[in-house]
């Protein structure tokens, strides 16, 4: 079974930086995409950054030059670094993976538990 466990999030003021962690295991999958969403109050799920094993990256329009996603294959470990954090950034940020069972094609998207990140003005 794959868990991703998510650490890192809190309360931080307009401008100040937090870094997410997320720590996926399984023993018998390997991981390929693996990203961060974010969900506000009343509104939908949103991508916030995404990365695949080749460090190809992608982020939300509104974390470009603020945020940055990176991550550590060998250690199945990925990372938000949060600069100038803003009060809409407020949500709760959950984890991502697209989990492959090792020696087939069958992959599945997993999400961890999510962690609350709240910026005040």
């Amino acid at each position: 079974q794959v868990q991703l466990v998510e650490s890192g999030g809190g309360l931080v003021q307009s401008g100040g930086s937090l870094r997410l962690s997320c720590a996926a295991s399984g023993s018998t999958f390997r991981f390929n995409a693996m990203g961060w969403y974010r969900q506000a109050p009343g509104k939908e799920r949103e991508l916030v950054a995404r990365i695949t094993t080749g460090e190809s990256t992608k982020y939300a329009d509104s974390v470009k030059g603020r945020f940055i996603i990176s991550r550590d294959n060998g250690k199945d470990m990925v990372y938000l670094q949060m600069n100038s954090l803003k009060p809409e950034d407020t949500a709760v940020y959950y984890c991502n993976a697209e989990a492959v069972i090792i020696g087939t094609m069958s992959s599945y998207k997993y999400w961890g538990q999510g962690t609350q990140v709240t910026v005040s003005s």
